[in-house]
């Protein structure tokens, strides 16, 4: 069976997960460069979604519901997609099958199929609860993937020092608990100043500089939304922060899906972290090689340059106060 490539898509609720997905499977199927098109299947591990707006290949709603869980063990809607998650984990071959099926049915002449799995948005899901991570192994070992955890965080937390912080916690805490290559994203960009101009350039929040700027800002006191539980957790804040930074391991890469610009560089970094960019070529595709490379790479090598966009067409103009300090 063929090396097959694909994504893990996780996030908080609401962070965008489906509206990606929809996003790089049109992206993928209106995409006519040579060596960048390829067989984009989705694959919705989300019981509770039920009106998606892509191509579904294999959907869990045709295995088990929420909504049937809900009616017949009498628990609540997140119990219910905890209980979903399980029953999955514990009827494997159910997507092993339907998987091996996509993998099959692509003659010698085709690509293999890219498959990119929709999961559910509850967080606990990817901290600390075991059965993602165990269904992950088991698609690994029986499907042969090479798969990339692509984590969708609200650009809207970028508005607030403490929930900066939490999700960049989250994100960390991801990262660690599903042992996979890893990508994280701040999705929305488009909207991220929709609740005030940001404290400090795009650069800070995307490539998770200093953040000890957070403590010494003298609006962290004053969060909008919580202004006596930042102060009040100053200290416990402040060693977040730490932890975050000994690891070193945070950052984010911007995205608007409308923009195809902004979705090519997402995927150019993806492709770099599963391994795609040379494992679905035979050895003898050096030209194609090369420019996949090329493509992977990119012109842009500053983080100045690679944020350029981003600040000219989605923040306010750059003013003394949104600078760092020397």
């Amino acid at each position: 069976m063929s090396v097959v490539f694909g994504q893990i898509v996780v996030g908080p609720p609401g962070s965008g997960k489906t509206t990606y997905c929809a996003a790089i499977q049109d992206y993928y199927n209106k995409c006519i460069t040579d060596g960048s098109s390829r067989h984009v299947y989705i694959v919705n591990l989300d019981a509770a979604n039920i009106d998606m707006p892509y191509e579904c290949a294999i959907d869990l709603v045709d295995l088990i519901t929420v909504d049937d869980v809900c009616d017949n063990l009498n628990l609540g809607p997140n119990g219910a997609l905890m209980y979903c998650i399980e029953y999955i984990e514990n009827n494997i071959d159910w997507l092993l099958k339907r998987l091996r099926a996509l993998v099959d049915k692509h003659s010698s002449s085709l690509p293999p199929p890219y498959i990119l799995f929709d999961c559910p948005g509850q967080i606990e899901l990817y901290t600390h609860h075991g059965s993602i991570h165990h269904i992950i192994e088991k698609l690994v070992k029986g499907v042969d993937l090479r798969l990339c955890c692509v984590t969708l965080i609200d650009s809207y937390y970028c508005s607030n020092s403490s929930n900066f912080i939490s999700a960049l916690l989250t994100s960390l805490s991801m990262m660690l608990h599903l042992e996979l290559p890893h990508v994280n994203i701040l999705s929305k960009i488009d909207l991220i100043e929709r609740y005030g101009s940001l404290e400090y350039n795009i650069d800070f929040y995307t490539e998770v500089l200093d953040l000890s700027y957070l403590m010494k800002n003298k609006n962290f006191n004053k969060d909008k939304f919580q202004p006596k539980l930042a102060k009040k957790f100053r200290n416990f804040n402040k060693a977040l922060c730490e932890v975050i930074q000994d690891y070193s391991l945070v950052s984010y890469i911007p995205l608007n899906v409308q923009d195809r610009l902004s979705i090519e560089k997402v995927n150019n970094t993806i492709d770099k972290a599963n391994g795609f960019i040379f494992g679905h070529l035979k050895n003898d595709d050096l030209s194609q090689r090369t420019n996949l490379m090329s493509n992977a790479f990119g012109v842009e090598q500053f983080e100045y340059a690679k944020t350029a966009k981003i600040r000219e067409n989605y923040t306010f103009a750059d003013d003394e106060e949104g600078e760092l300090e020397d």
